[in-house]
């Protein structure tokens, strides 16, 4: 199921739409528009900008790939087909998030450049918090995996794509503004801390466990 939907991503445009929406959102924020990311107009060596404004993204990026994971099959009948194999739902669903979560992380991997492009122009070349770059980017990464499972349990809500995609942004904003936000800045720092960590994998992996239980449900009617 991992390998199905990780070729779908890629066999279709939506891969290249979203790494490619992502990467010109931060690279247009960070160097080309005046305000308080742009990395010129700062004077410091500094890619904080990248991280304050990746949440926010992601709070859309991530509901619009789990939008589909579910809408799709259940409309058109695949998915009583896909349960007729002989595969657990515990599994095709953690299948399913785990290639979405992939595909994220494929998209954070050219963040990097802008690292080394900082790294160089600072001076003295290289003079970059690297420590605080790795903390920001672990934070970054726990976080797409908590937004993922929150979209994966907001797809089992409806066979609408629409509907799937506004709950799922709704309750990433308001779970990150009551709770992750926190969490994610200490991160940040560059102090990983195991409560911050322990708050992010239980929140993903309740809704998780959420999903496969509300899925297996509504399908059994």
């Amino acid at each position: 199921m991992y390998h199905k939907e990780l070729r779908y991503y890629f066999s279709t445009p939506i891969a290249y739409i979203v790494i490619g929406l992502y990467q010109l959102a931060i690279s247009l924020f960070l160097w080309v528009i005046p305000g308080q990311w742009n990395i010129i107009d700062s004077g410091y060596a500094q890619v904080d900008g990248l991280f304050q404004l990746s949440p926010w993204l992601f709070m859309l990026l991530c509901p619009a790939l789990t939008m589909r994971l579910l809408s799709e099959e259940r409309q058109s009948g695949i998915w009583d087909l896909i349960r007729t194999k002989p595969i657990s739902l515990t599994r095709i669903m953690l299948g399913k998030y785990f290639a979405a979560w992939t595909l994220v992380l494929i998209g954070l991997l050219p963040c990097f450049v802008h690292y080394f492009v900082v790294a160089y122009m600072a001076e003295p070349m290289g003079n970059l918090d690297s420590g605080a770059f790795i903390g920001s980017f672990l934070g970054l990464i726990m976080l797409s995996g908590t937004f993922m499972a929150i979209g994966l349990l907001c797809a089992t809500f409806s066979k609408s794509q629409i509907v799937c995609f506004i709950s799922g942004a709704l309750s990433c904003f308001v779970l990150y503004w009551a709770l992750l936000q926190d969490h994610y800045s200490s991160i940040s720092r560059g102090v990983i801390d195991l409560r911050d960590v322990m708050v992010f994998i239980t929140v993903s992996v309740v809704s998780i466990i959420a999903a496969i239980l509300l899925i297996n449900r509504l399908t059994r009617k």
